[in-house]
């Protein structure tokens, strides 16, 4: 059920994450590499809010530190998964094969995808580890 809540929040954040990217270097003109950093991070953002209310919800306790490692650990490990496919294929796709950089974003989810998901299940929303004085009583 968590793959396909993963998946579900991919797919928003897909679209949000494209939807920027048009916007940016179809009407504001943005360099497509700039607009690609620009607009994987707004998805990051967004996936991150619905991961930590739905996909993981019963692992998103805690107060403002905890949400603030978490959003770390979320940058650091899907947002640089992110950051550096879609950088690299619009690089690649977009710089050298003129590809429109929305495709050649479009085409990098999909492999960083199960990478995402393994990183937030091991990582960022990792269950609390147990201290040996826990079990102590």
């Amino acid at each position: 059920m968590r793959w396909l809540k993963f998946n579900a929040v991919g797919a928003m954040g897909m679209m949000v994450h494209l939807g920027v990217l048009g916007l940016l270097v179809h009407v504001f003109k943005v360099h497509y590499l700039l607009a690609t950093a620009i607009s994987v991070e707004t998805a990051i953002l967004h996936n991150f809010v619905w991961h930590r209310r739905w996909t993981w919800v019963e692992r998103s306790g805690g107060g403002p530190e905890s949400i603030f490692n978490a959003v770390v650990r979320f940058n650091l490990t899907n947002g640089l998964v992110s950051l550096t496919s879609n950088l690299f294929s619009a690089y690649v796709l977009t710089g050298f094969w003129h590809l429109d950089p929305v495709l050649s974003n479009l085409l990098s989810l999909i492999p960083s995808s199960i990478v995402n998901f393994l990183l937030s299940d091991r990582v960022v929303f990792r269950l609390p580890v147990a201290s040996p004085n826990q079990n102590e009583t």
